[in-house]
């Protein structure tokens, strides 16, 4: 038969419903805990060796401009559980999914926990009880862990187990711990191990499953086996070069926080490297136990009814401008990793813009679930059916105390509530060293995105 023929019977007899796309019964919700997304492969980094979420990119839709609602653990996950910009207004999705017959069940921290103090006291934290049927804390001993301890600003290296940073301490934010132990001791150990239990009990259940597991890592104190820092060697790890007077555009509400001045780091460049490395090891570590996962929803027959959703609550400061930690405005910490692997839809990538509150009608637009009328976010179903459409035109984040942010595809514009301002062009300044607000040339540019900023702002509220 030849071409011309197979085109027409396929025209004539078109496919039935035996070919039609898979269904979507289950999520796996996998997130990590301060994790930039610059530093894994599927972004683009050269060193860290993330091979399990590398893999589940090349299977999903990779979201190269994802960006996080609240800029610090609590208001981040709170905002993409309810999908609010602000407030707790509405069912949490796992709520509404068990509102429509799903077994929903949380493993580690997904509302937010204190790192370490809730992990190492095995505590709830901010949790919301009624999202789950069933939920497992992680404990954890964090910098208390037996082996190596190092703190960074301090040039402070020991295997004694007394005077270690750890929950409400200053510099607990430059510890890190080579474990003595096989890593079974750790907290995102444990997550992968009831994951994968839940999983195995999940199969042959009637109800279709809402399982959000919760790394801990690469948040601070940097803790893992020994031999995953033996990976990264301190003195091969590039680090973020700052300009001089990099910061002398940025306004005083734009400064606030740790930097390498006021932390002690700067006095010790190599350790700079070396928070690079733990930091590395770390998110290794924490690949490994998503990979885990990964394996056992294969093992069980569960990829391909299971939608798939990864990221982070939001990305984090290693001396980018000399800044640590997160609480900014800035790239590093705004944008986050962000895969969904969705059955019936093909991989790729999209530049179109997305934000963590579109994570709760996505699923439940796949899913075949209502959304709420309290939901602010957008359902990515058609960006994942087509990568080079968009649902949005810009994201938004925000601090309560600082104050807000919106990004375009091509601009970055920060205000806060104590006055200053930052604009970047992102295509021709994509390091953000250039602050355009008191730009004349760029006046009409920051009066259009100050428009954007209020109409975002007119969304927030209870």
């Amino acid at each position: 038969m030849n071409r011309f023929l197979l085109f027409l019977f396929a025209f004539v007899f078109p496919a039935t419903s035996s070919y039609a796309e898979p269904e979507i019964k289950n999520v796996l919700f996998l997130i990590a805990d301060d994790l930039k997304a610059g530093v894994l492969g599927a972004y683009g980094d050269e060193f860290c060796e993330t091979p399990h979420i590398d893999a589940l990119a090349e299977r999903g839709m990779v979201f190269d401009r994802a960006y996080c609602q609240g800029t610090w653990c609590q208001p981040s996950r709170q905002s993409f559980m309810h999908s609010r910009y602000e407030g707790d207004k509405g069912s949490t999705l796992g709520q509404h999914l068990i509102a429509n017959g799903f077994y929903s069940a949380r493993v580690g921290k997904i509302f937010h926990m204190r790192v370490p103090g809730d992990i190492i006291d095995g505590t709830d934290g901010n949790d919301v009880p009624e999202t789950w049927s069933e939920r497992f804390n992680c404990q954890g001993q964090e910098a208390h862990t037996p082996g190596l301890y190092r703190l960074l600003n301090q040039n402070i290296e020991t295997r004694a187990p007394e005077n270690r940073q750890s929950t409400k301490m200053p510099f607990r934010m430059f510890a890190s711990v080579e474990s003595d132990g096989d890593g079974s001791e750790q907290p995102d150990w444990k997550a992968a191990e009831k994951t994968v239990e839940l999983l195995k009990q999940q199969k042959n259940s009637e109800k279709p499953f809402f399982i959000a597991t919760g790394f801990v890592r690469p948040h601070y104190p940097s803790v893992a086996p020994a031999s995953y820092f033996e990976k990264y060697p301190y003195s091969e790890i590039p680090i973020p070069a700052v300009p001089e007077g990099d910061l002398e555009d940025i306004p005083v509400a734009g400064k606030a926080g740790v930097t390498s001045q006021s932390s002690g780091i700067a006095e010790y460049p190599d350790n700079i490297r070396k928070m690079w490395a733990d930091y590395y090891a770390t998110v290794t570590f924490m690949d490994e136990q998503l990979g885990k996962v990964i394996a056992a929803l294969d093992e069980e027959g569960l990829r391909d009814s299971t939608l798939i959703i990864f990221t982070s609550d939001h990305g984090y400061h290693l001396g980018e401008h000399h800044f640590w930690q997160k609480s900014k405005f800035h790239e590093d910490v705004t944008r986050v990793p962000f895969i969904v692997s969705a059955p019936g839809f093909e991989s790729g990538r999209t530049m179109s813009l997305a934000e963590l509150m579109d994570i709760y009608p996505t699923a439940c637009d796949l899913l075949g679930v209502p959304i709420p009328e309290t939901v602010q976010g957008e359902s990515l179903r058609p960006v994942l059916a087509d990568p080079s459409s968009k649902v949005r035109d810009a994201a938004f984040s925000l601090d309560k105390k600082k104050g807000h942010a919106v990004r375009t595809a091509d601009w970055a514009f920060f205000k806060y509530t104590r006055g200053g301002e930052e604009l970047y062009d992102m295509k021709a300044d994509p390091g953000q060293f250039t602050n355009l607000a008191e730009d004349p040339k760029a006046k009409a540019m920051r009066v259009e995105l100050m428009k954007v900023l209020e109409s975002k702002k007119a969304l927030l509220g209870p």
